[in-house]
């Protein structure tokens, strides 16, 4: 397709980050996956915040869903787990309504089996669904971000010139790609949560110092940054909760027992209920100091998270 246009639901700091990726194309000139001006990248904030409606910089806004669906070539879903099997049905619905025929690309972090299910519904109603994870932050023009894909059109996705965004097919079925993110989030986030519950108990027990001196001679990189790393995952927690029921679900799924990870949500869903939570990631990452990130842990937040 010659410079298609890709639509971002939602755009939030991945989501818009996505978008400008491949607004700016491919870095490399030489790069076989892309290349070009990039593509034409639109989005909505209609209805959002005003941290949402800043995180869109760069991106082209249109009145609303309907507009970004019939507008799109390629329609990408990024949200909480919890809203994603909301969010493909009102992208179903408002390209029914608007006889549009994009290819959904589903980039939630969700179970293999549901992204299975959430393929065939948009299949029954003759869309096409390729299923997307990412690994690492959002990306950036200088940055090492992974998109993994997987389905029958993965390729169409791959081959999306996009700026700091690496891109790789796993496999030509729908929840292949969600299964490697199970798989990599279930290390990276739950080992955050571990390093909270850790240095919380020992902060709460009187014996932070030598804990940390303790962990520093293995893993000094680790504890160094461990304020700042328990701060941003404290701060984007509430999302993390449904994550980790995901995770849970796929080692079920896979005959590991679930109860690690159902342990892991009910870390992040403690989490989310402290003061820290409240905060914005942008302003989460810069606490450095982990003695002021175990205080904030103890002090209740301004909302339950069920």
């Amino acid at each position: 397709m010659s410079r298609p246009t890709v639509g971002i639901v939602s755009p939030g700091a991945m989501g818009s980050a996505l978008g400008r990726a491949w607004a700016a194309g491919a870095s490399d000139p030489d790069e076989h996956r892309g290349g070009g001006d990039g593509a034409r990248v639109v989005t909505t904030v209609t209805g959002r915040s005003p941290r949402t409606a800043a995180l869109a910089e760069g991106l082209e806004l249109l009145s609303d869903l309907a507009a970004v669906v019939a507008a799109s070539d390629v329609v990408v879903s990024i949200c909480p787990p919890a809203a994603a099997d909301a969010v493909l049905d009102a992208i179903l619905a408002a390209a029914v309504e608007g006889r549009a025929q994009p290819l959904v690309l589903e980039a939630n972090a969700v179970a293999p089996a549901q992204v299975r299910a959430m393929a065939q519904r948009a299949a029954h109603l003759g869309f096409d669904l390729v299923d997307g994870s990412v690994s690492g932050g959002p990306p950036t023009p200088d940055g090492d971000t992974m998109l993994y894909l997987s389905g029958a059109r993965a390729d169409d996705v791959a081959r999306l010139g996009a700026s700091g965004l690496r891109r790789r097919v796993v496999g030509d079925a729908p929840g292949q790609a969600s299964a490697v993110k199970m798989c990599t989030a279930s290390i990276y986030k739950g080992t955050t949560a571990l390093w909270a519950q850790a240095l919380q108990t020992a902060d709460a027990l009187g014996v932070l110092g030598p804990v940390l001196d303790d962990l520093a001679e293995e893993l000094p990189a680790q504890v160094g940054g461990a304020g700042r790393r328990i701060a941003v995952a404290t701060a984007k927690s509430a999302r993390f909760v449904g994550e980790m029921d995901n995770i849970a679900l796929t080692q079920a799924e896979a005959g590991a027992s679930a109860e690690l990870f159902e342990g892991m949500a009910a870390v992040y869903r403690r989490l989310a209920r402290t003061s820290l939570a409240a905060l914005s990631p942008e302003d989460a990452a810069a606490l450095t100091d982990l003695r002021d990130v175990l205080t904030r842990l103890r002090t209740a937040g301004p909302r339950p998270v069920t």
